[in-house]
């Protein structure tokens, strides 16, 4: 025990639990509980994290893992983004857009002091915008307009180098410094190169690979006035991105060709080999350090546009949000209602092949079981309360339909009616203490109801926006609402007594699945955009890992935040997903004493 203190600078702990935070680095320690030594051990990986709200590739990057920024960039439909959007860690929300929409361009700063450089719309650029944290103003001209370029630095200290140019047409070597106002020339590469890998600051910076003429594993450093050819990667490819400081980079994904996953670690001296990204691409952002690295989107762009990866090197095990499936249901069907846990929910209602249906179903978090039908068969209705005790009511028979009914574990019984016939509603609340907002009767309505176990009364609050086919949760006196027809992001919270506007999700959609309450949910699929997943923290939406299934729409869904449902869907839909939040656990080691 004194060599490991004399040697390590830390004495053996005895402990009766074990050590749980990043204290344990590098410690080893003795739980008497269980006779064991223990000790802490570092591990290297890429795990997904929430998506981009708007796919993309050849879009700009910069920040941090926990405060990032993605900019600009193309997709399918759109040549030219101006789409900013700002990660907190776990997903996204809206930025301010550039002012000018741009592909091909690179980015730098952090998330509240950006700054975008260079691109493509439609011809090359040089125009230069600063991020403020929610806007972007015009900064100073680069001296070269250029596309495919790489960059590093700060908003008042930036780099750019490399890139694209039309006329005269190929690759260029120019370097230029960003003061906060202006670029200057600084020395030039030693190979003219578009697409490489970046890092570092202005007097720092590394550039790793790109494409010469075929991609390549060279690797330069400048020192801020001069580059300097030093020791290779180990991947040759173009169309990459990096994180980190030029003596401690990160260089990931890139175009080999193929695609490639190949992620690189650079230590100021030689390249090492690290974990894979889960999915290949080029074109895509980066932004970080080396042991705590974020990227998003990528080329091709069905599969990869809205993708986030993140790298961790932690003592910790880090498991960040995930979808999984769970059972089928024994009835396919879309326009259902549902409630109660991941483990415990129902689904009751909807439209199923011929028709409307009453098929009732208990989930136990393995599998799906019939139980009693409703006494009405409808589709377009809605629900609340728990798989014991749950709430039915309002939808569609072939006519608008204020049916209610009560759920006692076993058995529908005909409860009195909502006020008003309505289709395509909302609920949240318990089978004592309901609340219907939203829906068709027969046109889009705001009008809110509560139910006291007995009977409904109409609230003094309808919602500010009157929709239909939205989705809502929480409790009768602190509700949410969200989404809708005609297709909207509107969000607004519900008192008891009012509802008042809050910030809009990220993606308007209709006909989406809620979980958790008004401080903490989820929204679930949609249309469009089936797959996404948005949080909300009571003030505001970011982005989560989509679903699996990007067909669900018409679903719906129960549970919380951390541990959501979703089930049913368009068209006639049997399948059920599983939502469970990221965890950040210490990777604890036991030390054999034999």
């Amino acid at each position: 025990m004194s060599d490991y203190k004399s040697i390590i600078g830390k004495p053996i702990k005895f402990v009766t639990t074990n050590l749980d935070n990043d204290q344990a680095e590098g410690q080893i320690w003795y739980n008497s509980t269980t006779g064991e030594f223990k000790n802490a051990i570092i591990s290297e990986a890429w795990s997904s994290s929430g998506s981009l709200i708007t796919p993309r590739r050849q879009a700009a990057g910069a920040g941090t893992q926990t405060a990032g920024l993605a900019f600009g960039g193309e997709n399918t439909s759109t040549a030219f983004l101006a789409n900013t959007e700002e990660y907190n860690g776990s997903g996204y929300s809206t930025g301010g857009d550039l002012g000018t929409a741009r592909t091909l361009l690179w980015g730098c700063g952090t998330q509240t002091a950006g700054l975008a450089f260079g691109g493509n719309s439609g011809s090359d650029l040089n125009n230069t915008e600063e991020y403020d944290g929610s806007s972007w103003t015009a900064g100073g001209a680069l001296s070269v307009a250029r596309r495919y370029l790489s960059g590093t630095g700060i908003q008042t200290a930036g780099l750019a180098f490399g890139g694209f140019r039309t006329s005269p047409a190929g690759n260029v070597d120019s370097t230029e410094e960003y003061d906060g106002s202006s670029w200057t020339a600084g020395g030039a590469l030693n190979t003219a190169t578009r697409g490489s890998g970046q890092a570092g600051t202005q007097t720092a910076a590394l550039s790793a690979g790109g494409v010469p003429a075929s991609p390549t594993t060279q690797t330069e450093e400048y020192n801020g006035t001069s580059w300097t050819i030093v020791n290779s990667m180990n991947t040759a490819r173009g169309y990459l991105a990096g994180a980190g400081t030029q003596d401690a980079a990160l260089v990931f994904g890139g175009f080999a060709p193929p695609q490639t996953t190949a992620t690189e670690g650079y230590d100021g001296t030689t390249w090492e080999n690290k974990p894979s990204l889960a999915t290949a691409r080029n074109s895509l952002t980066g932004a970080g350090t080396k042991t705590a690295a974020v990227t998003s989107g990528g080329s091709p762009v069905g599969p990869t546009g809205s993708l986030t990866e993140e790298f961790t090197r932690s003592v910790n095990l880090v498991t960040n949000d995930s979808w999984s499936a769970g059972g089928n249901l024994g009835t396919g069907r879309y326009n259902a209602a549902g409630c109660g846990l991941q483990t415990a929910a129902i689904a009751f209602g909807g439209k199923a092949s011929p028709g409307v249906t009453a098929d009732t179903e208990q989930y136990n978090g393995t599998s799906w079981t019939e139980v009693s039908n409703l006494n009405t068969a409808r589709q377009k209705l809605a629900g609340c309360g728990v798989q014991t005790t749950a709430l039915a009511f309002g939808g569609n028979t072939g006519s608008l339909t204020a049916d209610t009914e009560e759920w006692n574990g076993s058995s529908w019984s005909e409860q009195n009616n909502l006020s008003t016939a309505t289709d395509s509603l909302a609920g949240a609340g318990t089978q004592t203490a309901g609340l219907a907002f939203g829906g068709l009767s027969p046109s889009a309505t705001g009008v809110t109801e509560e139910y006291d176990g007995t009977s409904w009364t109409t609230s003094p609050g309808s919602l500010n926006t009157a929709r239909d086919r939205l989705a809502g949760c929480g409790t009768q006196t602190a509700a949410l609402a969200f989404g809708g027809e005609p297709s909207t992001g509107a969000t607004e919270e519900y008192n008891g007594t009012t509802w008042s506007e809050q910030n809009d999700m990220g993606t308007a959609r209709q006909r989406l699945a809620a979980a958790g309450d008004q401080t903490a949910a989820l929204a679930m699929g949609g249309q469009p955009g089936a797959a996404l997943v948005e949080k909300y923290d009571g003030t505001s939406w970011s982005t989560s890992v989509s679903m699996t299934l990007s067909s669900q729409h018409a679903l719906a869904g129960g549970g919380t935040q951390s541990s959501g449902i979703a089930f049913t869907g368009n068209p006639d839909t049997d399948s059920t997903e599983e939502f469970t939040a990221g965890t950040s656990v210490l990777n604890i080691k036991t030390i054999s004493t034999s």
